[in-house]
């Protein structure tokens, strides 16, 4: 998968799970939960945009790092959706899942780059 590929990918997750909080029933958790997933699944994406333009392999690293904990973070907070039983979880495994793949994949690039920074490959 390219950069562009992505890029699209992860702001197709975003647009998902903005569509989702638009459903979640009217309540205080559910309100606050919604807000959570928009800030941190739309960040998945913003940041990995960033990570396109990284000035150095340590920058790219930086930034790969900020990616990884705002798809860890949207994890969760699908995670706790589903606990506290706002949305059956049958109806978001498949955004659960598109988040473990990009998380996953960011894991697996952040992986990579470490090994070529340890090689002195800047």
């Amino acid at each position: 998968m390219n950069a562009d590929e992505f890029k699209a990918r992860t702001q197709k997750l975003a647009l998902r799970i903005g569509r989702l909080a638009d459903v979640l029933p009217s309540s205080r958790s559910a309100d606050i939960y919604g807000k959570q997933l928009i800030r941190s699944s739309s960040s998945v994406g913003a940041n990995y945009r960033a990570v396109c333009r990284a000035k150095s392999l340590a920058d790219m690293i930086n930034k790969l790092k900020i990616v990884e904990e705002e798809a860890d973070e949207t994890l969760y907070w699908l995670e706790l959706v589903a606990e506290s039983n706002l949305v059956p979880r049958e109806r978001i495994a498949d955004l659960m899942r598109e988040t473990n793949e990009i998380l996953s994949m960011v894991v697996a690039s952040l992986r990579t780059l470490r090994k070529k920074k340890s090689k002195g490959t800047d």
